[in-house]
């Protein structure tokens, strides 16, 4: 198994960056994890186009999407051809200062493979006391700054529940620390629009295309007494939610999300197949 920096494999052994990268210094990166199938990438493109536009909203130099992809297919070569694995894509702005200036040596880009595992179903989640901002400067961009999800994921977890779910300023629902939030209210299924400060979910666009839905505020005190409600995330695929901050839902998964998740795994195998 390989580990691609900037071009080259190393095994992961000897792979190694500067302590001086900023990815490392101040969290000055954006980063892609992709599900690997049985060595084959699912929807790959879509996943390396939004690493260019995280990197573009960052102010970093823009990724060799080609040599990524071709970097993606090389560690994956050299990789187990395990039922799931996680490809790990991390482009930083290189080495710089020990301030938060960047350098000028130019970014670093690694690509990385691990075997992925398969999330508990339904989840269990709690609602956290720290609002996202949607107006902040990052909001839409996948950065190495995460931070504020490592703590409310810890919160969530000294709770018993496995993924920590944020509101807004504006007290609405937005989005799980790598997560996208679906709910089902009077038999519609919703999500919030990307205007609540949620991220573009590869997952999340792939539901809303293959089974509908609509983009809607929902006020976070809601969020609780829905009919259903899930989780999507590259990681997880559709994941039901049971308990929201204790509290259970009346069904888990139910039939939307059930429908939901049924369409998202025929899908998805087709795809996979095709690739």
């Amino acid at each position: 198994m390989k580990v691609w920096i900037n071009g080259e494999l190393f095994d992961p052994e000897e792979a190694s960056i500067s302590v001086y990268d900023h990815g490392l210094i101040v969290g000055d990166g954006v980063f892609e994890t992709v599900r690997a199938s049985h060595g084959r990438p699912f929807v790959l493109t879509p996943h390396l186009q939004r690493l260019a536009r995280s990197a573009e909203g960052l102010g970093l130099p823009a990724p060799d999407l080609d040599a990524v992809e071709r970097g993606v297919r090389d560690v994956l070569a050299g990789a187990p051809a395990w039922a799931v694995g996680w490809i790990r894509i991390t482009h930083t702005s290189g080495v710089g200062p020990l301030a938060s200036n960047r350098g000028d040596q130019g970014p670093t880009t690694v690509v990385a493979v691990a075997e992925g595992w398969s999330f508990p179903a339904p989840a269990d989640v709690a609602v956290v006391p720290w609002p996202r901002c949607e107006n902040g400067a990052l909001v839409g961009l996948k950065t190495t700054s995460y931070g504020e999800n490592v703590k409310a994921l810890d919160h969530a977890r000294q709770r018993g529940a496995g993924e920590a779910v944020f509101a807004n300023l504006a007290g609405n629902l937005c989005e799980g620390t790598g997560s996208n939030v679906f709910v089902v209210v009077d038999g519609r299924l919703r999500t919030p629009p990307l205007s609540s400060g949620c991220l573009a979910g590869i997952t999340r666009e792939l539901v809303l295309e293959w089974s509908g839905g609509e983009e809607a505020d929902l006020p976070i005190e809601q969020f609780g007494n829905c009919e259903e409600a899930f989780l999507t995330s590259t990681t997880r695929d559709v994941q039901p939610i049971r308990l929201v901050d204790g509290k259970a839902l009346p069904t888990a998964p139910g039939p939307v999300t059930a429908r939901v998740r049924e369409t998202f795994a025929e899908r998805s195998a087709k795809l996979l197949e095709s690739s």
